[in-house]
């Protein structure tokens, strides 16, 4: 464990997550990711366990969460928003406060497109003073079935090279600035980093990487939600060393712009080029989005080292969106066949 990692675990020996709940009856799962692929992964693995914590990227800077960062300087709250809302209830209490949270108010004026559960979120650090405090509070309004922590404590700008941004210069490399253009470029992302260059981590954060049983890493938008996780170095750190299990959970299809024909491999390929040191022990993939499977459990087993579990986690209705039940029956078996039979079972 390197001593930045140590100095980040000391930090937090006197804050946990206020939970009430009977350690060691479930596996502890950590979440990285962010936008509609983490709220996938979330609310399946909310029905599997009842020690969950999702880690969020703090990059948005598009829509209401660009907004409120542009004039307040405070973290993109939307992600964390929608990991909140994924992990609400089924009940009536749970719903209504997903719905709450999530909605929309449509005006002419300053408050249009603006999220509920935004200002709320925002409010409440500017009242409290501290992120971890505030998210856990609204946590607690909403009876969420897990923590969210965001994965840094400031707000941090995606910055990608890409080849072919500019249509008219297919041939050429820029600099493309914000996750919100990153995401839409017609370009071939070849890389992507975050400014500052040296973020910190949320030390909740790596605590819970560190304490986890299993990490699950995706799916989501691949440059702009999942590997800017491993552009935190404390993040990073705590990924590679951990004891717990890694899942990567791989895409349902390429995204428009950002990875468009994408295999499944060359998703392995670019997260391999950005974290040479993680290793991972599964690697999730819907059966139908892999044409060559003996090509990807060769990629997952020579790059990461890690098993590849093939089943069906797609919505029956032919879009490319995850079923939450279908993937909590896809962990739930992962959990059991690779996972260290613990006193959950």
């Amino acid at each position: 464990m390197t001593g930045r990692t140590l100095r980040l675990t000391s930090r937090m020996r006197s804050r946990s997550a206020p939970t009430g709940r009977r350690k060691g009856t479930t596996p502890k799962v950590v979440a990285l990711g962010g936008g509609m692929g983490l709220s996938a992964s979330l609310a399946a693995l909310r029905r599997i366990t009842g020690d969950l914590t999702a880690v969020v990227t703090v990059a948005d800077d598009g829509g209401s969460s660009g907004r409120l960062r542009d004039e307040l300087g405070v973290l993109p709250p939307g992600d964390l928003r929608k990991a909140l809302a994924a992990l609400c209830g089924d009940d009536d209490w749970g719903q209504t406060w997903a719905r709450v949270i999530q909605h929309r108010f449509q005006s002419k004026g300053d408050l249009h497109e603006h999220a509920v559960g935004n200002l709320l979120i925002v409010a409440l650090w500017e009242q409290l003073g501290d992120h971890v405090q505030a998210l856990d509070l609204v946590g607690k309004l909403l009876g969420a079935h897990g923590r969210v922590l965001p994965m840094s404590a400031v707000p941090l700008e995606l910055q990608a090279r890409v080849l072919g941004h500019d249509p008219a210069r297919p041939d050429d490399v820029d600099t493309v600035r914000g996750q919100a253009t990153v995401a839409l470029t017609p370009g071939e992302v070849q890389s992507v980093h975050v400014v500052p260059h040296d973020p910190p981590a949320v030390p909740e954060a790596v605590a819970a990487v560190l304490d986890a049983d299993w990490v699950v890493l995706g799916p989501g938008s691949w440059f702009s939600s999942v590997i800017p996780h491993l552009l935190v170095p404390e993040l990073l750190d705590a990924l590679v060393e951990t004891k717990a299990r890694r899942v990567l959970s791989l895409n349902l299809a390429p995204q428009p712009g950002e990875t468009e024909g994408f295999s499944p491999q060359r998703h392995l390929e670019v997260l391999g080029r950005h974290a040479p040191k993680l290793a991972l022990d599964v690697v999730l993939a819907d059966e139908a989005a892999v044409p060559d499977r003996e090509e990807l459990i060769d990629s997952a087993k020579q790059r990461f080292g890690a098993a590849v579990e093939l089943a069906p986690v797609a919505r029956p209705d032919g879009t490319p969106r995850h079923d939450p039940e279908l993937l909590a029956a896809a962990y739930d078996r992962i959990f059991r066949m690779h996972g260290r039979i613990g006193p959950w079972r």
